[in-house]
């Protein structure tokens, strides 16, 4: 995280425009080729990596477990493999993973089954927040210690001495999934994760895996991971976010006569329930030039102003659409009738606890929204009418995705809003005020 911290205001509705841009690169596939390459056997070639915080604190972490990252040219990289099993550091390392809560669960699951890894794991004041109960009974089963009776950062380690294959049935989260195949990558015996059918989280780790098929075999709704089988080298080019691209579509949809093209981005079904909600309800958005590239699919978004209709979600959008719900909620405000989301319940655990979160920024603006353990429900308006006296505050949150969507409510609404602690954006987005300026939106930067 940077050392300044600054506000960001913004007051003047964005005009209509017509534009073509490109995103930051994906964060979820940038941090784990780092990851991964680093317990390759030989060298990893990694393009366009994202060059944000939470990518610059996987770096970090790894430079002090002895990798060797080389930076070539611009947003290329090479990450010198030592091999499973091979990370090491002295014991009582403090390892920091910043605001990243997949550097953090992915991790801790390769050190849970390296050899004399006693260490502690800690994070910022957002991810020292964050539970981790779940990643250390997993990790329990592969035979880490941690500290007993805690379950939020720091945490102190003590690897497996032989750790050897488990069974598990993946829920919602990625991270926890993941975090299961890497640890699972140098246990002795394989490893088995079983996947609900209707329920399938991120793939992205099995994706870069995908090469190496004698340790991984991925088969309809099951993983097998074959432990202690040696890793070829990555060579990978990390397209764009979809995440990020959520709120420059949103911004669009919303704003007369506007036209987006958001060209190279990761298209992933496992990553496009925002997009596939939104046009389930009527907005223009269309996946051109679609191809695929190290077994992701890649392509461009096209995305023009539209009229949406209430937006009505299933539990089962919700791996799909995990970062999305904060951009979607504000989609939803500004659509006449009653919106309603279920199966929320995991966002309480993210960087804030951001279906609250959400429901006291929409407040704000008049928008009445009733938010209970599992459904967000948002009462939407044609017009959010922007009275001299209403401004939207957004207090210290240390979240991201929060800041992204306040301003995109602001531009397209032209409520000032203040928005402050505002860097945390460049933990997955460095690029989001220079892209909201080339689109014409006009805002204030103020350090704190």
């Amino acid at each position: 995280m940077p050392n300044t911290s600054y506000s960001v205001v913004s007051k003047n509705k964005i005009k209509s425009f017509n534009k073509t841009i490109f995103v930051d690169s994906d964060k979820s596939i940038s941090i784990r080729a780092f990851l991964i390459g680093s317990i390759c056997q030989g060298i990893s070639e990694i393009k366009n990596i994202l060059e944000s915080d939470d990518v610059f604190s996987t770096i970090e972490c790894l430079k002090k477990l002895g990798v060797k990252i080389k930076k070539i040219g611009k947003k290329n990289y090479s990450v010198y493999g030592k091999g499973l099993g091979s990370l090491y550091a002295k014991k009582n390392t403090i390892l920091n993973c910043g605001n990243s809560g997949t550097l953090a669960r992915l991790l801790v699951g390769i050190l849970s089954t390296t050899p004399f890894i006693d260490l502690k794991i800690t994070g910022d004041m957002s991810l020292r927040k964050r539970n981790m109960s779940s990643l250390i009974d997993l990790m329990n089963k592969f035979g880490v210690s941690f500290e007993k009776n805690r379950k939020f950062m720091p945490l102190k380690m003590l690897s497996s001495s032989m750790p050897l294959g488990i069974s598990y049935n993946s829920g919602v989260s990625a991270q926890l999934k993941s975090a299961v195949i890497l640890a699972g990558l140098n246990s002795y015996g394989f490893t088995l994760i079983r996947e609900r059918k209707d329920f399938q989280s991120r793939n992205h780790t099995e994706n870069i895996l995908l090469k190496n098929s004698r340790a991984i075999q991925v088969k309809k709704d099951k993983i097998k991971i074959f432990g202690k089988s040696p890793l070829n080298p990555l060579k990978l080019f990390v397209p764009g976010d979809p995440s990020s691209a959520a709120f420059f579509c949103a911004l669009t949809i919303f704003t007369k006569n506007s036209k987006l093209k958001i060209k190279n981005v990761c298209l992933n079904s496992r990553r496009t329930g925002f997009y596939n909600i939104l046009k389930k309800h009527g907005a223009k958005i269309k996946f051109k030039n679609v191809k695929r590239k190290n077994n992701e699919v890649v392509g461009d978004i096209i995305v023009k102003n539209s009229n949406l209709k209430p937006l009505k979600t299933s539990s089962k959008y919700y791996p799909s659409t995990t970062d999305e719900y904060v951009i979607l909620s504000v989609c939803a405000a500004m659509t006449p009738g009653v919106s309603v989301f279920n199966g929320i319940g995991d966002l309480s655990n993210k960087e804030s606890s951001r279906a609250q979160e959400m429901k006291n920024i929409l407040n704000q603006v008049g928008i009445k929204c009733k938010v209970t353990k599992d459904v967000m429900k948002v009462y939407g308006k044609r017009k959010i009418l922007n009275e001299r006296k209403k401004i939207i505050q957004v207090k210290k949150l240390n979240d991201h995705r929060i800041c992204m969507a306040v301003i995109c409510l602001s531009l397209a609404t032209g409520i000032k809003c203040n928005i402050k602690n505002f860097e945390t954006v460049e933990t997955s987005s460095p690029s989001f005020l220079k892209i909201i300026k080339s689109v014409g939106g006009k805002f204030e930067i103020k350090k704190n």
